[in-house]
């Protein structure tokens, strides 16, 4: 449904009608920044992400491949502008980021707040492919397939780079005492 939706607004972008892009935009804004914040850590840079997404999402419309998926394309293109991102800048800056539930005490608040910040920093010192994984994963919530059409790999590769991922994120994690 959400496929076909997508590709009703990308026809009629490339029909002429451009104004529809600005959906695509509005409904995908979110997911994409919340992906770049993830690979590089930094709202201000994650935004620039973002925004370089979508002008770039809309200078190659035209190349689309309207039997694949939209979002699949678009996610694709903001890894890589991460990764791109990343190569460039070389940090490795934790997120800035304090969520806290009002539901907690304070004494809890401040050890997820703390727990927090450690596995992002540990998730930071991944390499960035490796980074891409979990964060499709964990965080965007994509499956196996997704994850593949939009890295580009077979589902095997992407299993395979999740493992290690994982084990690797593990090993960090206890040596935090996590």
């Amino acid at each position: 449904m959400v496929e076909q939706e997508d590709s009703i607004l990308v026809r009629q972008c490339l029909d002429g009608n451009r104004a529809k892009f600005g959906d695509l935009v509005k409904k995908y804004t979110k997911p994409i920044y919340n992906l770049a914040l993830r690979m590089v850590g930094d709202v201000e840079n994650a935004a620039d992400i973002t925004q370089t997404t979508f002008v770039k999402a809309y200078e190659n419309l035209g190349k689309f491949d309207l039997s694949l998926k939209f979002f699949s394309w678009l996610y694709r293109i903001a890894i890589n502008e991460s990764l791109n991102f990343l190569q460039r800048q070389k940090q490795t800056e934790p997120l800035d980021e304090e969520l806290v539930s009002p539901d907690q005490s304070p004494e809890d608040a401040l050890h997820e707040t703390e727990r927090n910040e450690i596995i992002q920093h540990a998730i930071m010192k991944l390499t960035p492919e490796q980074r891409s994984v979990i964060v499709l994963r964990h965080f965007m919530d994509l499956s196996y397939t997704q994850m593949g059409a939009t890295l580009g790999v077979t589902e095997t590769k992407v299993k395979a780079r999740l493992f290690s991922a994982r084990q690797r994120l593990r090993k960090m994690l206890l040596r935090q005492g996590l």
